[in-house]
């Protein structure tokens, strides 16, 4: 559950280094990486009372909401978790975790987000499409959030756009949602004189605690489970309350305790964290902090420790097995800073993103769906990253599109190859790719990243928005969104399409009655997406997968 960010200045051998324990303890991976990998999401007490408080704010339309927490306490954890929960097909969401803009290039960037035109126009321009943009979804039920991460380096000034755009509503209710989330000095910020209309806006306020004893206690065998860990490894109460009071309940430094505990039990050849072994791990952490060199640890195979440690930096795990005696070695030192790291892969794959042109990366992404699909490319002069002309391409191929927001587990429901918006750190502007499948636990990407088809679900997740579009044929020509009370040919299809999908009992009657919306609620529920007994454009792709052989690629074949 720990957010993306900086991990302070640990070494990199001691980081790497981390590897080593996992063969020796039976685990699959790393099971306290600091990367926001949403297998490993742990929801707190406070981190379950901070998202219901969102959904109330934005199902309320309130306007404004402010979520404020400590660095390291889970506030990309939450929103992550917010944006998975928000159905796409009654939700338009949009994030932006780069608020470091003029008020005017922040503007852009919301229409961006929202897919809105947003280049070559002037201010009210943006404007006036944004209101546009708002209203239309209004009036189809849709609820529009837009969700500011690390809002507290935000200007003032572009806070006060952020109010003008909350200006837009109807008689009745605000169109925008907006989610302000930071460290506690966003309060200050808002508290400021020249900010008191928008401090007055803000309707509900969460503050996000850190974890309770018995939550690090969960969270810590969360994270064992998650990454394959039966008994293979175990921390004991005592072990838990000294991380517990060293993390002051954050999960970041709870995930750094409990590495470098693991490593610590590791080369005592332990199976078990103790008071004494996590108390050294965190004092071997106070070291690093102070830029002092790791001290050897005493023990007769110190010296197989230190060559099997070079090794690994030098030439990787295989050969460190090789050398690694058939007993675990009992006793090992860490290897100094000093030692050269080859380039982790993360930041493998951010250099690729960094070099790839928003355009052209766009244009790869959409040929090779088209490729899967086995649809002509789209022409050269074309620009995909205009959602208008991948609509019209997709129209002109009996395709339809689904713009979607959610995590690798919704897609893995889907079981469709998208295309996927990723993001560089340090890079303006979007990059896009395709996912096409996955294969022996990665995840198969086109164009490339890092010079590699396939990468780990952990890499994408760390520069993947969240947000994509997939292709998808719809036979039946069925509406966006069919909901109860409707009649007509396209319930008598829908009818049909549960029915084939063994859904449905009764014969087809074209009337969206409560007998058909109990079936799609529960058609829905069996694929473990929200049951809202409306038939939107997620429920359809998997209802045409379900009643029969689909025309349609997936990821798993």
């Amino acid at each position: 559950m720990a957010e993306a960010g900086n991990d302070h200045s640990w070494s990199q051998p001691v980081r790497e280094m981390s590897t080593l324990y996992c063969k020796y303890f039976g685990l699959n991976e790393k099971p306290f990486n600091m990367t926001p990998d949403p297998r490993f999401i742990f929801l707190s007490e406070s981190h379950r009372e901070a998202i219901a408080h969102l959904v109330y704010g934005i199902d309320n339309r309130t306007g404004f909401i402010e979520l404020t927490g400590e660095v390291g306490a889970g506030k990309t954890t939450v929103l992550r978790a917010l944006l998975g929960q928000l159905d796409p097909e009654r939700y338009r969401t949009a994030l932006i975790f780069n608020p470091c803009l003029s008020a005017p290039d922040l503007l852009r960037a919301i229409n961006r987000e929202f897919h809105i035109p947003a280049e070559g126009m002037s201010q009210p321009a943006h404007l006036e499409n944004l209101n546009r943009f708002l209203i239309e979804q209004n009036e189809q039920g849709r609820i529009v959030v837009l969700v500011i991460d690390e809002a507290q380096n935000l200007q003032p000034e572009v806070l006060e756009q952020i109010r003008l755009i909350s200006n837009l509503e109807t008689d009745r209710e605000k169109l925008l949602q907006i989610v302000l989330a930071g460290q506690p000095e966003l309060g200050k910020l808002l508290a400021r004189k020249e900010l008191r209309q928008l401090d007055q806006r803000i309707v509900v306020r969460y503050h996000l605690r850190p974890m309770t004893f018995h939550d690090t206690r969960m969270y810590i065998q969360h994270r064992l489970n998650v990454a394959g860990g039966r008994g293979g490894i175990s921390f004991t109460r005592e072990a838990a309350r000294r991380i517990y009071r060293y993390a002051g309940g954050l999960p970041r430094l709870v995930n750094i305790a409990s590495d470098r505990s693991l490593l610590a039990a590791y080369t005592r050849n332990r199976r078990e964290v103790t008071f004494r072994i996590a108390s050294a791990g965190i004092a071997d952490i106070k070291r690093n902090r102070t830029g002092r060199d790791w001290r050897p640890l005493a023990g007769a195979s110190a010296a197989v420790g230190v060559l099997a440690t070079v090794f690994f930096i030098l030439f990787g795990q295989n050969v460190v097995d090789s050398l690694r005696p058939a007993e675990p070695v009992k006793e090992a030192t860490v290897a100094s800073a000093k030692i050269a790291m080859p380039q982790a892969r993360s930041h493998d794959v951010r250099a690729s993103l960094e070099t790839m042109n928003e355009r052209a990366s766009a244009a790869s992404a959409y040929d090779a769906m088209a490729k899967r699909w086995k649809i002509k490319p789209l022409e050269g002069s074309a620009d995909p990253g205009d959602p208008r002309v991948m609509e019209k391409a997709a129209r002109e191929a009996g395709l339809s599109l689904y713009w979607f927001s959610g995590n690798l587990g919704a897609l893995l429901r889907l079981d469709c190859p998208a295309i996927l918006e990723l993001r560089a750190p340090d890079a303006r502007g979007k990059r896009y790719a395709a996912l096409t499948g996955f294969k022996d636990g990665r995840v198969l990407m086109d164009p490339p990243l890092a010079d590699d088809a396939s990468v780990e679900p952990v890499e994408l997740e760390r520069y993947w928005s969240g947000r994509g579009v997939i292709l998808w044929r719809n036979p039946l020509g069925l509406p966006d969104k069919i909901s109860p009370g409707a009649s007509g040919k396209h319930v008598k299809d829908l009818q049909g399409l549960l029915l084939k999908a063994g859904a449905h009992r009764e014969a087809p009657t074209g009337r969206y009655d409560r007998q058909t919306t109990a079936a799609v609620r529960e058609f829905q529920l069996s694929k473990g997406i929200e049951p809202d007994g409306i038939a939107g454009q997620r429920t359809q792709i998997l209802l045409y997968k379900a009643a029969g052989p689909a025309d349609m690629p997936g990821l798993l074949r």
